[in-house]
Parts: structure tokens; sequence; C-alpha cells
């Protein structure tokens, strides 16, 4: 069993940084982990994803050049380094894990409770 929980969520001024921390209790080291955000009345979308050894990432297209995932296996963490934020990234951010290389929750086994991000203009 795995369970995560995230931190580093607040509030900032649009061009601001922020970086999120997704801890695992109990290893996964061999998942993959992602982050997904959900603003109020929208679904959850995807954001950024990153294989168990960090050979590969994947980024939506709205924070590509902006974001950045990272993972520390023998923390047994993984980060979520936000940069030049806008308004619209406001949202709930969640992490998951599971054993694919998917952008769909539906594939993820384990997921976090969520961490608040407040952008103001």
């Amino acid at each position: 069993q795995v369970q995560l929980v995230e931190s580093g969520g607040g509030l900032v001024q649009a061009g601001g940084s922020l970086r999120l921390s997704c801890v695992g209790v109990g290893t996964f080291s061999s998942y993959n982990v992602a982050w997904f955000q959900q603003a109020p009345g929208k679904e959850r979308e995807f954001v950024a994803a990153i294989t168990w050894n960090s050979a590969r990432t994947y980024y939506a297209a709205s924070v590509n050049g902006r974001f950045t995932i990272s993972r520390d296996n023998a923390k047994n963490t993984v980060y979520l380094q936000m940069n030049s934020l806008k308004p619209e990234d406001t949202a709930v951010y969640t992490c998951a894990a599971g054993p694919l290389t998917t952008q769909r929750p539906r594939d993820f086994n384990y997921w976090g409770q969520g961490t608040q991000v407040t952008v103001s203009s």
C-alpha cells in the first residue's frame, strides 16, 4: 500500500513560483507519478508526469516550459516546480502513482488529498 501526501501550496502573485512536494508513505520508487489539477467547476486535468526512474517526463501544453517535475526516490518524494505562475493555474493540485505511463486518472492506483494553489493577478 502507498499513501501520498502533498504540500507546498499557497497564495502567490502572478509571475511567482511555488514548489509542490508529494511524499509517499511506503515506497513508490517503482511507480510512475503524475500531478493533476482541478479548478472549481472544472474536470480534473493532467499537468505533468514522471517515470519511476526519471527517464521520461511529460507535460500538459498549458504548463510546458513553466513547470518542471522531478523525483528523488531515496527520499520517496516527487516535486513539481511551478514558475511564471498565472491566475489560470489556480486549482487543487493532486499527485497520483501507478504502474503505467499514462495521463488518464483511472490508470493511477494511489492518490493524495491535494494542495491548494492560488495565483492572484
